[in-house]
């Protein structure tokens, strides 16, 4: 498994549980003393170390491929976990250079990168495709409205995907996670109680993958807090600050 933004805290952890259950493991991501060390204490638990490799989504379509005509071979999956998270307040808009970078890493990078990994497992006839959005994605809110509407693109993405490669013997797994413990959280004002931990989140995403899901919302009572948030009139909605 090629695992992408391998340094974020769902994917340490992703990670973590693939590798304990005998999954080969790339890791890839910006930061290289990450990377090893993440690498280390898998190879601590399991006695098999994963091979770093740098990558940046904000990369090109050109060094994309380069990326992935680098690694020993076409992974048989891939665990897209990149994402930044960089509104912090409904009244604090950010300047056109951090909206552009946020956009740039929550949908355009993962879709540029997720279209060169589909073609290719598309080609062999066979791969798993795991994608985390966001449940940000399912409605926008003030608070947040770019990284919201980045990830609801990703979900769509993901979801036209999924039906693409279907006939190919290609899976795709959307991955919606509310809040969790991560440097994305980190500092801000939210109730502990709805805050889960990373390996939660790894926990749900590999028994999604062993069901064979489509989509996987984490923790999971997420999925019936977003349908009712769907549900509230917009001239509810539009009052809610956060």
């Amino acid at each position: 498994m090629l695992v992408l933004g391998a340094s974020s805290a769902i994917a340490q952890a992703a990670a973590a549980r693939f590798a304990a259950h005998g999954w080969r493991l790339f890791l890839a991501g910006r930061n290289a003393a990450d990377l090893e060390a993440l690498a280390e204490r898998i190879a601590a638990r399991t006695g098999q170390r994963p091979a770093c490799f740098l990558f940046d989504i904000l990369d090109d379509a050109a060094g994309m491929e380069r990326f992935l005509d680098s690694l020993p071979c076409l992974p048989d999956a891939v665990l897209c976990a990149v994402g930044m998270l960089a509104e912090k307040s409904p009244d604090a808009e950010p300047d056109a250079e951090l909206a552009e970078r946020i956009l740039q890493t929550n949908f355009n990078g993962p879709v540029r990168m997720l279209r060169l990994i589909a073609g290719r497992f598309r080609q062999r006839g066979s791969g798993l495709i795991i994608g985390i959005s966001s449940v940000a994605g399912d409605r926008g809110r003030g608070a947040n409205p770019l990284y919201g509407s980045a990830k609801a693109g990703l979900s769509a993405f993901l979801s036209g995907l999924r039906s693409r490669l279907a006939p190919y013997g290609v899976r795709v797994l959307t991955v919606k996670p509310g809040l969790i413990e991560s440097r994305m959280t980190e500092g801000r004002p939210l109730p502990r109680l709805l805050i889960a931990s990373p390996e939660h989140a790894a926990k749900d995403i590999y028994a999604a993958v062993a069901h064979h899901a489509d989509t996987v919302y984490t923790p999971r009572w997420w999925r019936m807090v977003m349908a009712a948030v769907c549900l509230l009139p917009e001239a509810l909605f539009k009052r809610i600050r956060r």
